[in-house]
Formats: structure tokens, sequence, C-alpha cells
């Protein structure tokens, strides 16, 4: 019983010494950590911290045995008595036990560090934060060492042909609706989908490749997002139905919503602190230049009916199309000049592969330092920190398992690190920012992409309203034995008697005949696009080569008549068609309004900061929206369209560089993938409920507008300040 009692006060002494060992170790880390950050600055560019860390390191553990024998000498178990003391100090030195071939939880070898594999996850996550704060500063370093060159111009513009193609997805979408709709036959039942799976597409996209990117990489992702776009943008301009057009347009949506989060994130990790927030708000220019270059292509082929052509009445190719097969050409461009491109080196180091980052950083230092004519500067970092790696939990496969298996697997295991990594953004320090950056790009799509639907409308009901004040109406006319030959439009026949009339290669636009008759009348090769016959009838009348159906044949009765040959399908013309080059017009200059804004936000970005640009534009948006009520013309609802977008491009450029600014890179794209599908969804519900109101009433539009700006701007204030902060 003696001896049993004298084991047991051993160990409670050996485990009293094992924790006072613990404890100066720790006390010790603290105390270098403490120096190491002090130090941080005082020397220029000093590397030597984080080359020789693990040097450091290995000293320390080497000099921590010695120290422990000192500390250790007056406890009994550690000098070893008999064979049984021999067993439990061998157990507590880090020896395994038979049963059980490893430690057990909180046994450490004495003087040695405490291995991965009995630390909790919370300590290692504590350890990969000390870390990545370690590496921040250092990157810092770096960039400042390699400087901004060619290299950043480069991928400046290459990236900005992946925003611009962005930009020509959301305008293509507002362009083609009317002609595709018209040329596919669809009826307004189904009108307004195309728009709505375009924006759903996007923002599932957004959160899916925005995601994957903090999985796979930033130009790995960005080339697969962008390869899909071009390939069903492209497919879309081919086919024919109006459903698998929408499936094709949705795809491309999906393939193109990666574009924001990775272009932002991606840039961001190639700047130097003092750069980033200018360069960004320039990159920001090229989401302009995309719906610059969508309404001056639309402006110049859609109008164009006989840019076209057909193989016989089933496949027919119109103006449209080719408009479409030309906006795909700025995402092959972007897909062609990324694969030149290096992937992130921020990226490659928060995932462990130094070698890596390390070429592409020596790469970075010399391409910009023989543009400056200074090729002779060498890149002076030899070792750069690496966060601790966290294991993670893997599936394993057979490898004779099922190839289609395998890929169902793999698909599995990157949809659920998507979805950790998404939960990792609503977790301390960055839940607060998440929710905020989410309230700012709800409120900001919500006021923008309604207000971008309800402007158009709005003045396509004013030219509706003043063209039906010109219609020319024509009341108990006879007209017989005339030819036809020339354009009726805008008028309205009642009561009229056609005898022995002629009506051949004519265009019967937007004309309605009430109650006529046609008696012994000719009708060949004639196109009658928004018009229609009410009450009418047809006796002895021949028809060949018309679009003249039953669906414009209202309540009317044909006797003797005979069709021949009739045209299929929806019939499309732009001849003179003076409001279709309106239309885009109009988008066109609100398009360049934003040049100005533009230019400002770029050069004061990091002056005034982020935030003051961020509300400042939110509520000066949302002000401006109260001007609405004097729109009662054309021209002012124009000039109303171009202030607007005017003022609410800063807020756009500043919320891009605070959201890429204040999420860690290991979840980046994540986060900024999240608040973009936010920016879709609004976008998504924008379009139907100010859609809904348009021709209806002015208050609710203007009034929800101006309240969702100015309260996403007032949280936006809220945010942190990200102008002094490093990338972590």
């Amino acid at each position: 019983m003696d001896e049993t009692h004298n084991n047991r006060v051993s160990l409670a002494k050996g485990a009293k010494d094992i924790a006072k060992e613990a404890k100066r170790q720790a006390a010790k880390n603290v105390g270098k950590a403490v120096d190491r950050a002090s130090d941080e600055y005082s020397t220029h560019r000093s590397y030597n911290r984080f080359q020789n860390e693990e040097e450091d390191e290995n000293n320390y553990n080497a000099n921590g045995q010695h120290a422990n024998d000192e500390e250790g000498a007056s406890s009994d178990d550690t000098e070893g008595h008999d064979d049984e003391d021999e067993i439990y100090e061998g157990e507590y030195q880090g020896i395994p036990a038979q049963n059980e071939g490893k430690l057990r939880d909180g046994q450490v070898a004495l003087g040695q560090p405490v291995s991965d594999s009995l630390k909790s996850h919370k300590e290692l996550e504590s350890e990969r934060q000390t870390d990545e704060e370690e590496l921040a500063q250092q990157y810092e370093l770096i960039m400042q060492e390699c400087g901004h060159g060619r290299f950043q111009w480069q991928l400046f513009f290459v990236l900005g042909l992946a925003l611009m193609s962005d930009g020509v997805e959301v305008f293509v979408v507002g362009f083609v609706l009317p002609s595709a709709e018209t040329d596919m036959c669809v009826k307004n039942s189904g009108a307004g989908w195309l728009g709505s799976v375009v924006y759903l597409g996007m923002m599932f996209g957004a959160f899916f490749w925005g995601g994957l990117s903090d999985k796979l990489g930033r130009k790995q992702c960005l080339l697969i997002s962008m390869s899909v776009n071009g390939f069903f943008a492209f497919l879309s301009s081919f086919v024919q139905g109006y459903s698998m057009f929408l499936v094709c347009r949705m795809v491309s949506g999906f393939g193109i919503g990666g574009a924001v989060p990775i272009v932002f994130s991606y840039f961001a990790e190639v700047l130097a602190r003092e750069k980033r927030g200018e360069h960004l708000s320039w990159l920001c220019m090229f989401w302009m230049i995309g719906g610059i270059y969508a309404s001056a292509m639309a402006w110049a082929i859609i109008p164009h009916y006989g840019w076209s052509f057909s193989m016989g009445s089933a496949y027919q190719f119109h103006s449209w199309r080719v408009f479409v097969v030309v906006c795909a050409l700025p995402c092959v461009s972007a897909v062609v000049a990324l694969t030149f491109m290096p992937e992130s080196p921020r990226f490659l180091l928060e995932n462990g592969k130094h070698d890596e980052a390390w070429m592409v950083l020596k790469h970075i230092h010399d391409t910009n330092m023989r543009a400056r004519g200074e090729p002779e500067r060498v890149f002076t970092v030899n070792r750069i920190k690496v966060p601790k790696q966290l294991d993670e939990l893997v599936e394993m496969q057979n490898e004779s398992a099922n190839p289609v298996l395998k890929v169902l697997y793999k698909i599995k295991a990157e949809l659920r690190g998507i979805w950790l990594t998404f939960m990792k953004c609503f977790d301390y320090p960055v839940k607060d920012n998440t929710i905020k950056l989410a309230i700012v790009w709800f409120t900001l799509s919500f006021g923008y992409y309604g207000l971008s639907v309800w402007f158009p409308d709005v003045i396509k009901h004013l030219q509706a309203d003043d063209y039906a004040s010109r219609v020319k109406i024509h009341n108990n006319e006879r007209i017989e034995d005339f030819t036809f030959n020339f354009t009726l439009e805008n008028q309205i026949h009642r009561n009229g008697m056609f005898l022995n009339d002629r009506f051949i290669s004519m265009k019967i636009r937007s004309v309605t005949f009430i109650d006529s008759s046609f008696l012994n009348c000719y009708f060949e090769d004639v196109s009658s696009v928004g018009s229609s016959f009410q009450n009418c009838t047809f006796v002895d009348s021949f028809f060949y080569n018309t679009d003249v159906d039953d669906a414009k044949l209202t309540n009317s009765r044909v006797i003797n008549s005979s069709f021949h040959h009739n045209k299929t399908g929806c019939q499309m013309t732009f001849d003179d068609d003076y409001s279709a080059y309106w239309v885009y017009f109009v988008n066109f200059l609100g398009t360049l309004a934003v040049l100005p804004g533009n230019i400002v936000s770029a050069l004061l970005m990091d002056k005034i900061g982020r935030l003051s640009m961020l509300g400042g534009s939110m509520v000066l948006s949302g002000i401006s929206c109260f001007f609405l009520w004097f729109g009662t013309s054309e021209s002012m609802m124009i000039f109303m369209l171009c202030l607007y977008n005017g003022l609410s491009i800063s807020a756009w450029n500043s919320l891009d560089v605070v959201t890429a600014e204040l999420y860690p890179t290991d979840r980046r794209g994540t986060g900024f993938g999240f608040c973009n599908a936010m920016c879709k969804l609004a976008a998504v519900l924008g379009n139907l409920i100010f859609g809904s109101l348009v021709g209806i009433t002015k208050a609710i539009p203007i009034l929800m507008a101006s309240s969702v700006l100015v309260a996403g701007g007032l949280v936006g204030l809220r945010l942190p300040d990200t102008r002094a902060n490093v990338l972590m």
C-alpha cells in the first residue's frame, strides 16, 4: 500500500512539473511573438525573423531539456527509481503504451513541443491565425519590394476583360429580350422570364465559383467559369426554341457569376496596400466599358434586319443572334489571355505551396524590374511564412470504384468544403461584417437594378403615349380598285369598305381595322406587325405569303377565301424603326454617364476613405430619386437616369474594394461570392417588383428606391475602415 501511495505521489509531482514546463514554454513563445511584432517595421524589409524562425524553434527545443533538468531536479519521479517509476516516466516523455500505440490525451514529452495530434482544433486554429497575421505583414513587405508595374498592368487588362464580360451579360438581357421574344413567338405569359433566369444563374454562379476559388485557386476557377459562359452564350445564339434559349442563357449566367468575386479577390492579392483602393477602382471601369460595348453593338447590329439568313422556314438567324455572338467575344478573349497569367501567390501561400508562391512572386518582381530598366535587382526573399495547414477529413474511395462514383464523391467533397467555408464567414470576427455587407449589397442592387428596369420602361411608356396621341383615324371610308404598296402605320380604320383592292409587298404596322369589310381583295407578301382585324369580314379574298393568321383575326368572318404559303413564326422588322435606335442610345448615354463617377472614385478612394464614399454615394443616390417626380418627358427622364447612374457608381466601386479587403484570404472568394449572390437576388426581386409598377404609379417605386438606398448607405457607414489594413 505504501509503495502504491508513493507511486501516486510521484505521478502527481511529475504532472505538476510538466504543467510548469508547459507554462514556461508558453510564456517564452508569447515573449518571442511580442518581440517579433515590435521589430516588424523597425528594419526596412527585414525578412530574417521569418526565415530563421525554424532555427529559433530548434534551438529552443534543444535547450528545453537542459532547463527542464534544472527545474525538475527536486522532483522524485524525474530522478529514476525502480522499474515501475521508469515505466510511468517513459509514458510522460512520449513513449506510447503497449495497448494504445500512441500517447494518451494530455501526455507530452518533457522539453519537446506538443504534437499537432495532441492539440485541440481550437489550439490549431489559434496557431494558424497567428501564422496568417505574420504572413500578412511579411506579404505586404514582399509586394512593396516587387513594386507596382508591368505585371500588375498586364493582369489588370486580363481581369478587366473578364469583368467586361459580366457587364456585357447584364446588358445583353435587356437588349435581346424584346427581339428574342418576338422572334420566338413568346406569349405575354412567358415574356420577362429571360431576365429573371439569367440573374438566377448569376446568383448561384457567384456563390459556387466564389467558394470554389478558395479551394482550387483564383485562376483555375475563373478560367472554368468564363469558359462555361462563353460556350453557352455562343450556343444560345443558334438554338431556336425559347425554352432551350432560356436554359443556355441561365447556364451562361451561372458561368459569368464567378467573374466579379474572383476578379476582385485575384487582383487585390497582387497589390500593395497603398495601391489597392485606387487600382481596384480603376478595374471597375471595365464593367462600364462592357455596358458601352453592348449598347454600341446593339445599336449597330440589332436594328439591321438584313443582317440575317434562314434555312427554309424552320431555322431563322436574325440580327439579334449576331449580336449575341459578338457579345461573347470579350469572354473568349479573357479566357485566352488568362491562360498566360499565374495563380495568385497569396492563395498559394495560404494553402502551403511555398515554392510555387515564391516562383510567382519572383516572376512579378523580375517583370516589374525589367520594365523599370533595373534587371540587375535581385529578389531578396528566401523564405516566406506559411500558415499551419489543418488536416481535413476526406472520405477515401476504393481505387477500383466506379469512375462515375469517384466523380460524384469528388463533387460532394468540394460542395461540402464550399459550405464549410461559407459557414466560417459567420464566425467571429467576420460575422458582423458579413451581415452588414449582405445588407448593403442587397439594398444597393435592389435600388439600382429596380430603377434600371423602371427607367427604360417608363420611357417606353411615355413614347407609347406619344405614339398613341398621333394615331390617324379613318371612319366610313370606301376604297375600290386601289393598290396598296406602301406602309400603313399607326392608324385606325372603322366601318371601312375595301372592294377589289390589292395589298402587295407592304407593311401594316400598328394598324387596327374595326368593323371593316374586304370584298374580292388580294394580299401578297404582307407583313402586319402589331396589327389586327376586329369584327371584320373577308369575302372572296386571296392571301399569299402573308402573316395574317387566326391570332390577328379577332371575331372576324372569312367567307370563300383562301390562305396559301403563310409566313411561319413571328415576323420582325426594324426598318426605319426609330424607337429601337432610341432605346439603345438611351442605355448608351446612361452607361457613359458613370465615367465621371468612376474617375472620381478612383482618385479619391484612398484619400477620403472607402466608407465615406460608400455611404455618401448611396445617400445621394437615394436623394436624387426624389427628382423623378419632375420627370414628365423623355428628355427629363434620360437626364435623371444619367444623374442616378453617375452618383451610384462610386458606391459600387467602394463596395467592391471594401468586400475584397474585409475577408481573409481563406474565405475571400466565398464571402465575396455570397455578397454578389445577394446582389443578384435583389436584381431578380427588383425586376419583378419595379416592372409590375410601370404605368401604374410613380410614388411606390420612388419611395421604395430612396428608402432602401438611404438605409443601405447608413449601414455601410457602420462597416470597419479597411484603408490601412493589410490583406489577412
